[in-house]
């Protein structure tokens, strides 16, 4: 299975099928096509046939030489066989051709997946330890919305 660019279609399952690759239905929201149409240079999925198994949602950051991941996430039938990680290193070998020096990506406190994931990337956290010794940058997301914010040199 190859790394290609994400189509409007292939966000329409991606958005369909929100659950099978979150658990849930909470980031639905969170999911808009501007990430096709408008940063489709850094949206990019793979597939088994038809089906997305694996996306990833990037960007490029215009006020320093940063990428920023705002999506990665795998289908639960296609887990544990590296889809996310090679995602992240096309994404990366990509970033590094517009000059970017830095990966960037965020998460809740509470989401132990997904923090062990990015540690084990070689990503580190930045901020000040919470009360549950996570650390994080209050209010990244809005007042009382702090979040974990993942930094890798590249």
């Amino acid at each position: 299975m190859t790394i290609t660019n994400c189509t409007l279609e292939d966000f329409a399952q991606i958005f369909t099928d929100i659950a099978d690759f979150w658990g849930h239905d909470r980031t639905l929201y969170l999911h808009h096509p501007m990430y096709v149409r408008e940063f489709g240079n850094t949206a990019y999925v793979i597939k088994d046939g038809d089906t997305v198994a694996a996306y990833l949602f990037g960007f490029l950051s215009q006020t320093r030489p940063a990428a920023y991941v705002k999506f990665a996430a795998v289908r639960t039938a296609y887990r544990r066989r590296g889809f996310a990680r090679r995602l992240y290193d096309h994404f990366i070998a990509y970033a590094k051709t517009q000059g970017c020096t830095e990966i960037r990506a965020i998460t809740t406190p509470t989401n132990a997946d997904s923090i062990a994931f990015h540690r084990a990337l070689g990503m580190e956290l930045l901020g000040e330890p919470n009360e549950g010794g996570v650390r994080v940058i209050k209010d990244y997301a809005g007042p009382g919305r702090d979040r974990v914010v993942f930094l890798k040199p590249i």
